[in-house]
C-alpha cells in the first residue's frame, strides 16, 4: 500500500492539513480495499497549534517520513515569511532531512516556501498562492514560479496554489496513480469537481458577476452533452442568449478559462475516460470526444498528460 505522511507544524492551516486524508483516505480499489495509508506526524511527535483555535495531537514523529512513499507539506500561516533554510526552525529542517530518496514530495499553498528553502525546487517549475508569488520569486530566484496555474506536476515534486487547488492536485495524484475511475469516485464522495487541469488559471482578482447576471452554467451543461459535435463560439453564445463578446467575458469570469480552452479540457477528460473504461478504437474515441481525428486527439492528449492515446490506455485500462 502506498504510504503518505503529512507533516504538521505549529500554525498549520486545518483545511490544508485535512486534504490528503480526505482525498487519499477515500480512494479504493475494485474490491473496496484502501489504496493509500495516510499518517500525520509532527517533527517531534508532540501536539501542534493550528491557525484556528485548537491544537492537533498526532501519533507519529518525523521518523515516519523515512518510510513514506509520498510526503505532504501543507501550509502554515507563517510559511510565507520563510527566506531560506536558515529561517526554518531546526525541528522542521531536521524533519525534512529524513525524507527518503525517491519519495514523492507535495506542497499545498505556501508550503512551497518550505520546499524551496531546502533546495527541492531549485531549477524546477512550481506554483504557490498568487498573493505570495511575487515575493516567492524574489526570495527564491532559482525556482521557475508560475503564479497563473492551479498546480504543477514535476514528477517527484508537486506544488499547488492556495487552499482548494490542493484538492485539485490530490485528485490529480489519485488519477495519475490509479486512473480516472478511482479519482472520479473520490471526487463524487467529496462532492467536488472531478477534474480541473493544473494549467487552469488561479482565480486572481476576477470580478464577481452581479447576482442578476445570466450565467454560463446552463450552456456548459448543454455543451457537455454534445462534446462529440462541432461546437463553435457562436453556438455557445447563441444558446446562452448572449453576444460572443458578452458570453466570453462571463465565461472567463465564472470559469477562469476561455470557452475554447474549457472545451478542450472537457474533451480530453472524456477521451481519457473512454480510453480507460472502453475497448473502443482510438478513431472512435476521437470522434466521440469531439476531436474528429486520431491525430487531433493524440496532439491534445500529449499536451495534457504527455503520452499518446495508446500509451495512456496501456497504463490505465487494465487497472479499471
Amino acid at each position: 500500500m502506498h504510504r503518505v505522511a503529512v507533516l504538521a507544524v505549529d500554525g498549520i492551516i486545518p483545511f490544508e492539513l485535512s486534504i490528503p486524508s480526505r482525498i487519499f483516505g477515500t480512494a479504493q480499489g475494485p474490491g473496496g480495499e484502501p489504496l493509500y495509508e495516510v499518517v500525520t506526524c509532527t517533527p517531534d511527535g508532540t501536539p501542534v497549534a493550528t491557525a484556528a483555535d485548537y491544537r492537533v495531537a498526532v501519533e507519529h514523529d518525523a521518523s515516519v517520513l523515512e518510510r513514506a512513499d509520498t510526503v505532504v507539506v501543507p501550509a502554515a500561516e507563517w510559511f510565507s515569511g520563510i527566506t531560506g533554510r536558515d529561517s526554518l526552525p531546526a525541528g522542521l529542517d531536521g524533519a525534512l532531512a529524513r525524507i527518503r530518496p525517491g519519495a514523492r514530495v507535495v506542497s499545498i499553498c505556501v508550503g512551497t516556501f518550505v520546499l524551496a528553502a531546502v533546495g527541492l525546487l531549485d531549477g524546477r517549475p512550481a506554483t504557490t498562492h498568487w498573493r505570495h508569488a511575487e515575493r516567492f520569486a524574489a526570495v527564491f530566484p532559482k525556482v521557475r514560479v508560475d503564479a497563473d496555474v492551479l498546480f504543477v506536476d514535476d514528477g517527484d515534486v508537486l506544488t499547488s496554489a492556495g487552499a482548494s487547488a490542493g484538492v485539485d492536485l490530490f485528485l490529480h495524484l489519485v488519477r495519475r496513480d490509479h486512473g480516472s475511475r478511482v479519482a472520479n469516485q473520490v471526487a463524487r464522495g467529496c462532492v467536488v469537481p472531478p477534474w480541473r487541469d493544473g494549467g487552469q488559471a488561479q482565480y486572481i482578482e476576477h470580478p464577481v458577476p452581479e447576482p442578476s447576471s445570466v450565467g454560463t452554467a446552463p450552456t456548459r451543461a448543454w455543451a457537455m452533452e454534445r462534446l462529440g459535435a462541432p461546437l463553435r463560439l457562436d453556438d455557445l453564445a447563441g444558446h446562452a442568449g448572449m453576444s460572443r463578446r458578452t458570453f466570453t467575458r462571463h465565461f472567463r469570469q465564472e470559469v477562469g478559462l476561455s470557452p475554447g480552452q474549457w472545451l478542450i479540457q472537457q474533451r480530453v477528460a472524456l477521451a481519457r475516460h473512454l480510453l480507460e473504461t472502453s475497448d473502443l478504437p482510438v478513431d472512435r474515441i476521437a470522434d466521440r470526444a469531439g476531436f474528429g481525428t486520431p491525430a487531433s486527439l493524440r496532439q491534445h492528449l500529449q499536451a495534457a498528460v504527455g503520452v499518446s492515446p495508446h500509451a495512456y490506455r496501456r497504463t490505465f485500462h487494465l487497472a479499471n
